[in-house]
């Protein structure tokens, strides 16, 4: 198998050839078709997260050992199966592939919320990802049949569609009655835009830093659309909504735009913060009591939120990303496109 891997941190990715992967127990070694770029490799490359404050977070100190193989948004085809795996998965069928996987015995794990896992075993970060030509999968349960989905189209579902859907699920008893406020018009943002509608929400109001991608997120289905530069851009997203927001989701994750988001939230009001761009909270610690307001994390989703999200994609009622696909060999180019934030959309690595 090929793979392309993080051998230094801070360095680009490096091609290896590695002995093809054998299934043993109940593992499934699946072939990749597509595998989505997401900004959390870039994070993963680089070493780790800037925490605020001067600190960082290193996954070296995290046990992250190199050479490591990125990549959690992945599709293939099964190509072989250990002992203990169902013996009549389809070869021919496409799947998407969770890959929030926990240990499977713990507390989190039995309530079916892996993606909480104290032991996480995350494909692409605790454990080696899509990045490759194979990819082993430990249990048949993380596969989701991706019925005539391009897998192009489909890779996204894995992270971006996900965490994307898990954030919106933490304020869906808001979306019918009042615009979310959508902070970020990337991947995750784009799908959170089409995601609303498939909730039954009303048009969210996005706001994003880059032109282009404001205009996507118009195309996509948004009320309106916002530069988060602007002097006046709370103004704007308060006359936008109508009213103060009860929710806003920030997908970007810094201190500026989770200021901006905390500004504009009515009291009451929940502010969802999935990005991880970095940086330390920028808020008064009395504003938060006074303003009565929930701050909440949101990372990926659950194992049985995935499956509610593909049968709403398989119903033909959650509109795709638009991808743009490169070779695996060109992870780096993908990389820096998605870097420099020319990326409408999604970056996909075909092998």
């Amino acid at each position: 198998m090929h793979c392309q891997c993080v051998t230094e941190f801070g360095q680009p990715l490096q091609g290896q050839d590695r002995p093809d992967p054998k299934a043993t127990g109940s593992e499934i070694i699946v072939e990749i078709a597509a595998a989505g770029v997401c900004h959390s490799d870039l994070h993963i490359r680089d070493g780790g997260y800037d925490m605020g404050h001067g600190k960082f977070l290193s996954f070296k100190d995290r046990g992250m050992s190199l050479p490591h193989v990125p990549g959690h948004e992945p599709v293939g085809r099964v190509i072989s199966v250990g002992p203990d795996a169902p013996q009549d998965l389809d070869p021919d069928q496409l799947y998407v592939i969770y890959p929030w996987q926990g240990c499977g015995t713990c507390e989190e794990c039995s309530r079916g919320q892996e993606n909480f896992c104290p032991t996480p075993r995350f494909l692409g970060m605790h454990a080696d990802g899509a990045y490759a030509t194979r990819m082993t999968v430990p249990h048949a349960r993380y596969l989701f049949p991706a019925g005539d989905l391009a897998p192009e189209l489909a890779a996204p579902l894995a992270c971006s569609g996900l965490t994307a859907f898990g954030a919106l699920k933490k304020v869906e008893e808001t979306l019918a009655r009042s615009p979310v406020v959508v902070i970020g018009a990337g991947g995750l943002g784009l799908m959170a835009v089409s995601l609303v509608k498939a909730l039954g929400g009303l048009a969210p109001v996005v706001v994003d830093v880059d032109q282009a991608k404001r205009e996507a997120a118009l195309k996509a289905g948004a009320v309106a659309a916002i530069d988060g530069r602007a002097g006046d851009a709370g103004a704007q997203i308060v006359a936008a909504v109508g009213k103060q927001p009860a929710a806003v989701i920030d997908f970007v994750g810094g201190e500026q735009t989770s200021a901006l988001g905390f500004d504009v939230l009515r009291k009451g009001g929940s502010l969802v913060i999935v990005g991880l761009f970095g940086g330390a909270a920028p808020w008064s610690l009395p504003t938060i009591p006074v303003k009565s307001a929930r701050i909440l994390g949101s990372y990926m989703g659950s194992l049985g939120e995935f499956k509610e999200l593909m049968e709403l994609v398989l119903a033909g009622k959650v509109e795709l990303l638009p991808t743009v696909t490169y070779p695996l060999d060109h992870v780096n180019e993908a990389f820096e496109e998605l870097e420099a934030g020319r990326v409408i959309g999604r970056a996909v690595l075909t092998p």
